[in-house]
């Protein structure tokens, strides 16, 4: 399919000296690449991605010497029939509105989709399996991944590598909304790479910065690609990116000049010894129409011009291979500083952006409402959208409303299966058409069940997650896309390959919902404990004594001293005796 077709453009990257044991020259290769985007807000974005290509069949279990390829990940693919992985943990959201589109975006939490080969008999089997092993590699709950919160999108999720065929069923798809990330997540990542955090692109990756951010996402990608233009034979792709966006205000600047040592505490020294291609791009792009906003030091090694997600972009490109780059100094600190104050009247807003949130009052009922936006200013195109509702919200599909302009506006595909208590989620996919410079209004209404008191999490107050929407569109460009070389662009531009030069691939996805459901108050057994136990301890405890206590009759005696001196003064007082 179109994939496929465009996955045609990708090149072989160097040939790497590993050999397998039965003395066939295996190719593999790394690229490490780190992309700086200032964002109109006056924040940064830093997105890095380390790619190994690996030309081996992994899925015949023939290879057994590992050079650059994570042992785990390979046993992982071909014992279980994996065709394609995908796994992002995020923690925090991605602006769109104000921050532009994101290079690879994620929703908060954990997502995990995965495309299994033909010759699989069990899928679901092999997906719990696949999601336990992942949660051990990973150190996250992904071993909380069931059938209540795993759907197959028909149409949502094609394969990003080779596929001959897509029969959906072979598919799996699952959001953790409420898996928290954290450093013990981050380890285990950077070990999968070939030069851990030692040395290369890496050592930048240090986990009290990462953390003290905005928004931190990184990811695994395992894919299998063509080889050669002919396509003949398949390689293996694994890209692990990590994006992380430092905050103006967080990170005590104040200021919008940044450098590699504000964002990260740390320089580059050198390149990973492993990689064929080691490099920082800046994005330089003018904004706003203004010319030369961003300068940067020390100078490039080069310049780059790209047309990324339909916008033109000039990256100062610094090659940690190139032997001029550490002549001067031992590090290299890459500086950005601002020549004059960006006006943020101005933000471009992205063609494509969207928002969600729950509507309605009171705790029986309520609505979900997306609200989805195209700002192109004369050009429509369609939208795929999908709606993963957990079972314990009943939603009304009769309830369903697309109103655009004013007009109801008829989804050309609609697909949706129906929950089943403790079993399964709704899934609800739509393919909408959003005319030019319009806002879409989706609305769905919902009753929320009762759950049993043993199925509330320990903290029933907080509210119920619901996982992100999936918006998947190909964006009509402002500016007319010429076929460049992929390999020469920076990062992700390969991942989703663009149809023509008129499009790009956009996926994006909504905020997770937060939803009260009818609570129990749990501290009423509490109050029943006390009661009864206060009960059991005055009243029957009383009434126990009374009936085993044993009684002694005292025989009177004729008292001390004292009760006869009493005596004697009550008598001479006339008063009786005592």
């Amino acid at each position: 399919g179109m994939a496929a077709a465009a996955l045609l453009l990708l090149l072989v990257a160097g040939p790497g000296p590993g050999r397998t044991s039965a003395g066939r020259e295996q190719r593999d290769a790394l690229r490490e690449e780190l992309l700086l985007s200032p964002l109109p807000t006056g924040d940064v974005a830093a997105t890095f991605q380390f790619r190994t290509r690996w030309d081996a069949d992994l899925q015949r279990g023939a290879v057994s010497h590992y050079r650059l390829f994570p042992k785990a990940l390979g046993r992982l693919v071909a014992a279980l029939g994996v065709r394609e992985l995908h796994l992002a943990l995020t923690q925090g959201f991605w602006r769109t509105r104000v921050w532009g589109q994101p290079p690879l975006q994620a929703p908060a939490g954990a997502e995990l989709w995965v495309w299994f080969q033909p010759t699989v008999t069990d899928v679901d089997k092999a997906w719990k399996e696949l999601s336990n092993i992942l949660s051990g590699i990973f150190c996250a709950s992904l071993n909380f991944i069931d059938s209540t919160n795993t759907v197959t999108p028909t149409a949502s999720f094609k394969p990003l590598g080779l596929a001959n065929g897509t029969d959906h069923h072979l598919l799996r798809y699952a959001v953790l909304p409420r898996e928290v990330v954290c450093t013990e997540n981050l380890t285990p990542w950077k070990k999968l790479l070939p030069c851990g955090s030692k040395a290369g692109l890496a050592v930048l990756l240090k986990a009290e910065r990462l953390f003290h951010s905005s928004y931190h996402s990184q990811a695994v990608h395992i894919r299998p690609v063509c080889r050669d233009a002919s396509c003949l034979a398949v390689s293996w792709e694994l890209r692990q990116t990590l994006t992380v966006v430092f905050d103006v205000f967080s990170s005590g600047q104040g200021k919008k000049d940044w450098s590699l040592f504000k964002m990260f505490s740390r320089t580059l020294t050198d390149s990973c010894p492993l990689a064929s291609q080691s490099t920082v791009y800046v994005d330089i792009s003018p904004k706003n129409k203004e010319k030369e906003l961003l300068e940067v030091t020390p100078p490039p090694t080069s310049v780059h011009e790209a047309i990324v997600q339909g916008d033109k972009k000039t990256y100062a490109v610094y090659d940690l291979l190139s032997p001029s780059l550490f002549n001067t100094s031992r590090s290299l600190n890459v500086q950005l500083k601002w020549k004059r104050p960006q006006d943020s009247s101005e933000m471009p807003v992205p063609v494509l952006h969207a928002q969600r949130y729950v509507g309605g009052y009171g705790l029986q009922t309520g609505e979900i409402c997306t609200l989805i936006y195209n700002t192109h200013p004369y050009r429509a195109f369609p939208v795929l959208l999908l709606e993963t509702v957990p079972w314990y919200l009943r939603l009304y599909v009769h309830t369903l409303t697309i109103i655009t302009k004013g007009k109801e506006n008829k989804p050309s595909y609609i697909h949706y299966q129906p929950a089943q208590d403790r079993r399964r989620p709704h899934l609800l996919e739509m393919l909408i058409q959003l005319p030019a410079n319009s806002v879409t209004k989706i609305t769905i209404q919902f009753e929320r069940a009762l759950l049993k008191w043993t199925e509330y999490p320990p903290d029933p107050n907080h509210g119920f997650y619901v996982g992100s929407s999936v918006l998947s569109a190909l964006v009509p460009s402002v500016i007319a896309m010429k076929d460049v070389d992929m390999e020469q662009s920076p990062l992700f531009t390969s991942l989703f390959p663009s149809s023509d030069g008129s499009s790009y691939f956009v996926r994006l996805y909504t905020e997770p919902l937060l939803v009260n459901l009818p609570t129990p108050d749990f501290s009423m057994p509490y109050n029943v404990i006390c009661l009864t136990c206060t009960v059991v301890a005055v009243c029957y405890g009383s009434f126990y004594n009374l009936l085993t206590r044993t009684f002694h009759v005292e025989e009177p005696s004729r008292g001390g001293l004292a009760k006869r001196l009493a005596n004697v003064i009550r008598k001479l007082r006339g008063v009786p005796l005592l």
